[in-house]
């Protein structure tokens, strides 16, 4: 099986001064902004790094799901940030690492386990295999 899915972006003007604009496919999101200052100034609005950390928080915590129920388990609920490093590097810049942090409620297993189903998870999702930087994960079961 193959699914293509699909974002888009735009842009104006120059790096500083410039504006751009991001859409998905599905229309989650539609022409939202984004530029240098919401990248790299604090300034309110999107840049590619939180999509990718998004995009991989969600990936992972699906793969997570269908793991869970492959080992007979349900989760109760789960909640993963993934926190994108950008960094200068090399005259120009690189991601450098993702921190996957896992907090979840899981009946009916143990920490032991429900470590080594996370890292199984971590290691085979899509998004997880797609980049060529540090993954980390730190996962915490809730009582």
């Amino acid at each position: 099986m193959k699914i293509n899915h699909s974002g888009s972006a735009v842009w104006s003007g120059g790096l500083k001064d410039g504006k751009g604009a991001i859409s998905t496919q599905s229309g989650a999101l539609n022409a939202h902004p984004y530029g240098f200052a919401m990248r790299f100034e604090g300034v309110p609005g999107t840049n590619p790094e939180e999509l990718i950390g998004a995009a991989h928080a969600g990936c992972f915590t699906m793969a997570l799901s269908m793991i869970l129920g492959e080992a007979g388990l349900t989760a109760d609920r789960m909640d993963t940030t993934a926190v994108v490093t950008l960094e200068s590097q090399d005259g120009g810049f690189a991601i450098t690492a993702i921190k996957l942090t896992l907090k979840a409620a899981i009946p009916g297993t143990d920490d032991a386990a429900f470590q080594e189903l996370a890292a199984k998870a971590k290691a085979n999702c899509p998004v997880s295999k797609l980049f060529n930087a540090q993954i980390s994960l730190d996962a915490e079961l809730l009582s």
